[in-house]
């Protein structure tokens, strides 16, 4: 498969335009054992003055979420899972874009090792199932998503991503009624609303 990293001048500068872009574009992982990657089909934004991680300002902790459009923020949510986002503006605005959920697509042998499942649905349906598949940790926080390393962001041989939907975000209470989920419709592999099941499978 040919990969083509996403150079930051086609990022667009929007929170939310930049969530519904990077729909169809492609995670992916660099491990000593070869590539794992996905397809993204879902995405929440961030906005400023939301319910995001950089409403109360800069802290050591989000940081990497204030750096230029297109750079890696991980985060550990409820000491369990991480999470990986995608700062989305300019530098010293603290708004970023979550990436919730991947079709899988390189090194699926890979990832069913990382999450210990084997069912393909269940291996990047959520953020913190893509974290564990990939092998998504905070020393991956700060990383360039726009140029080849350990984790980056890619066109794929097909950005086209299908029919695109829109609702409120998954797990908020702050800020809960904002249409900031964007997700590929009637995709088996979406984490929240709008998901489908595989036939002759069992959601």
């Amino acid at each position: 498969m040919v990969i083509r990293p996403i150079a930051r001048p086609e990022l667009p500068k929007d929170t939310a335009a930049l969530a519904r872009y990077l729909i169809g574009k492609v995670v992916v992982r660099e491990l000593p054992e070869g590539i794992a990657s996905g397809r993204i089909v879902e995405t929440e934004a961030y906005v400023v003055a939301d319910a995001g991680h950089g409403y109360r300002g800069m802290t050591p902790r989000n940081r990497s979420l204030f750096l230029e459009r297109g750079h890696a923020y991980v985060y550990l949510a409820y000491g369990i899972s991480y999470m990986l986002n995608v700062s989305s503006e300019m530098r010293g605005i603290g708004t970023g874009v979550l990436i919730r959920a991947l079709e899988p697509l390189e090194g699926i042998t890979i990832m069913r090792l990382n999450r210990g499942v084997e069912r393909l649905r269940d291996l990047a349906r959520g953020p913190g199932r893509i974290a564990q598949a990939l092998r998504i940790d905070r020393s991956l926080d700060g990383f360039d998503l726009c140029r080849k390393g350990p984790l980056w962001l890619g066109h794929g041989e097909d950005d086209e991503p299908g029919e695109i939907g829109q609702s409120t975000r998954i797990g908020i209470s702050r800020d809960a009624d904002r249409l900031l989920r964007f997700y590929v419709r009637h995709s088996p592999l979406v984490s929240g609303p709008g998901s489908q099941p595989v036939s002759g499978e069992q959601r």
